[in-house]
């Protein structure tokens, strides 16, 4: 045996779960095919936004929430409709479901501060949903916002690891690439895998795939915590579902390279039951980045709720399709639509007023007054004058951006941007127009008015979210900004199928001995906690949820 317990993969999911089980004395290594650079995986790129219920946080800003509005709330957003037949796939999706809004509503906020997170008084209000109390969407604000963004939530961990590897407890094997799992009759007792050349590139930048020799290594157990498939664009187009129309024929990509699916498929190829694999979750608010660390890197802009949204052909998006409300509602709206199915593109349309309160970018590297927790920064960058400065340099140098002092020129510049002119600037201007129309008085018939009016009532986002409501032609919020938005990749809701253990079970349904799965690898747990949708903060939550259920889990065990 060369451990007790196995962990493919060097992501939050993993380290959690190696955290677990390296307190509980065991052995543990962690089989990574990237660098020591990597460590932390996707989470040390993201915002690190974190879904949680009744804080202290929410209560100091007026927001009353609790376990049933949220458990409601994550129905509505999941809707588990395979719950029937045989072997049905969401059988343990929901019971994952339940499970991590109780931890999200109890001891979840406690532990993670225990392990070193620290939050912000921040709480922002993602996914505002698809305008129905019983469907998808927050009904309050629950996205909580740590000091560090998604390093203040991967680095403790990783720096746990980091501390027991020094120790002895735990052996990471980077560059290292498993390419099979060891079976010994029903039991998975190892991997095999290649050796890589070693590589120095800096994190996220994609790697050489030299091979120099195999390996194989037993334990009592093995985890799977390899990810999703966000950046490999032909398994997404392999398994887009028919619901959300046509794959874009172009997309940009919101993960590294190396997050490609490939230990899914092998696990697929050993026996190992795959659900939801139709399920994912892509961003229609990316841009792409000016200065890019992965091919084809995309950062999404997570907006307040003021922009317009209009289609390739200058239509406004009808509802859910409003800024931060339904992200799949807004794809299926770009994708089914027969006249606007063959553009990969939509545009938002706003004021200078609006992106300095409204714009904020996905991404720990964007955000350096929370990353670096360099209060004065956050304080100048967030309630000063002028937008944060990433978001300046976006508007500056982003190829996506356009700005005039005028309608006509911005649309003109909008139609520089596609390779034929879409955009009839009449058609822009009226329905600017007929919004503009609704912002003279308190009330409104608009959906998105409403909506706007409804966040300025939330003291967070009047604060640090939501621009004072204006018109968009009035010159006094110029100039006006004009951004060219493409579809960008990022989860896989779907996966392999485990119990409430995390244990993973084969095609028949039958669990297998010696193997379980975490993370985004396990769909976040089950095989698909989310269902068809995610209430947003909840990708690094089920990471943590799931692979603290596993460390646990196989330290009772073994």
């Amino acid at each position: 045996m060369d451990a007790d317990v196995l962990i493919i993969g060097a992501g939050l999911a993993g380290l959690v779960a190696s955290n677990e089980l390296v307190r509980a004395g065991l052995k543990v290594v962690v089989v990574e095919q990237e660098n020591a650079r990597n460590l932390g995986g996707q989470a040390f790129w993201s915002f690190g936004g974190i879904f949680l219920v009744d804080t202290p946080m929410q209560r100091r800003l007026g927001v009353k929430d609790s376990f049933d509005l949220a458990w409601q709330d994550w129905q509505g957003s999941a809707g588990w409709d395979r719950l029937d037949g045989e072997l049905p796939e969401d059988e343990w999706a929901a019971q994952w479901g339940r499970a991590y809004v109780e931890f999200a509503a109890g001891e979840k906020r406690p532990w993670l501060e225990e392990q070193g997170v620290k939050f912000t008084p921040l709480v922002g209000w993602a996914e505002r949903g698809s305008g129905t109390a019983a469907g998808h969407g927050n009904s309050v604000p629950r996205f909580h916002v740590p000091w560090g963004t998604g390093t203040g939530i991967s680095e403790p961990f990783a720096d746990k690891a980091r501390a027991a590897a020094e120790e002895g407890s735990l052996t990471f094997r980077f560059r290292h690439r498993v390419d099979g799992l060891i079976l010994d009759g029903d039991t998975v007792t190892g991997v095999h895998g290649t050796v890589l050349a070693p590589d120095d590139a800096a994190r996220g930048i994609s790697s050489n795939r030299e091979e120099t020799g195999g390996f194989e290594l037993r334990a009592q157990a093995v985890v799977i915590a390899s990810g999703g498939i966000g950046g490999n664009h032909e398994q997404i187009r392999a398994w887009w579902p028919a619901r959300l129309g046509t794959p874009p024929s172009a997309m940009i990509t919101g993960v590294p390279e190396h997050v490609d699916g490939r230990m899914l498929d092998i696990a697929a190829d050993a026996g190992v039951r795959l659900v939801n694999r139709d399920r994912m979750w892509h961003y229609t608010e990316g841009v792409r980045n000016w200065d890019p660390v992965w091919p084809q890197h995309g950062i999404r802009i997570l907006p307040g709720p003021s922009s317009m949204w209009f289609d390739a052909l200058g239509r406004r998006l009808p509802a859910p399709g409003l800024p931060g409300h339904d992200t799949l509602g807004t794809l299926r709206i770009l994708r089914t639509t027969p006249d606007i199915a063959g553009y990969d593109h939509s545009w938002f349309i706003l004021t200078q007023t609006m992106i300095e309160k409204e714009f904020a970018l996905s991404g720990s590297e964007q955000n350096p007054d929370l990353t670096d927790r360099d209060v004065r920064l956050l304080l100048r960058s967030r309630l000063g004058k002028g937008a944060p400065p990433p978001v300046e340099a976006f508007k500056r140098n982003g190829e996506d951006f356009v700005v005039a002092d005028t309608l006509q020129d911005l649309v003109d510049a909008m139609n520089a941007l596609t390779d034929t002119p879409l955009l009839d600037h009449g058609l822009v201007e009226r329905q600017i127009r007929q919004r503009d129309a609704e912002m003279d008085n308190a009330y409104s018939k608009d959906t998105q008015v409403m909506s706007i009016h409804n966040s300025r009532r939330f003291l967070g986002d009047r604060l640090t979210r939501t621009a004072r409501p204006h018109r968009i032609l009035d010159p006094a919020a110029g100039p006006l900004i004009a951004v060219k938005l493409h579809i960008i990749t990022r989860k896989t809701l779907g996966g392999i199928q485990t119990d409430l253990t995390g244990r993973a079970f084969t095609a028949g349904g039958a669990p297998i001995h010696g193997l379980y799965a975490a993370g985004e690898a396990a769909g976040f747990g089950g095989g698909g906690a989310h269902g068809y949708n995610a209430l947003e903060g909840t990708f690094l939550g089920g990471c943590i949820f799931s692979g603290r259920t596993v460390g646990r889990s196989l330290a009772a065990l073994l």
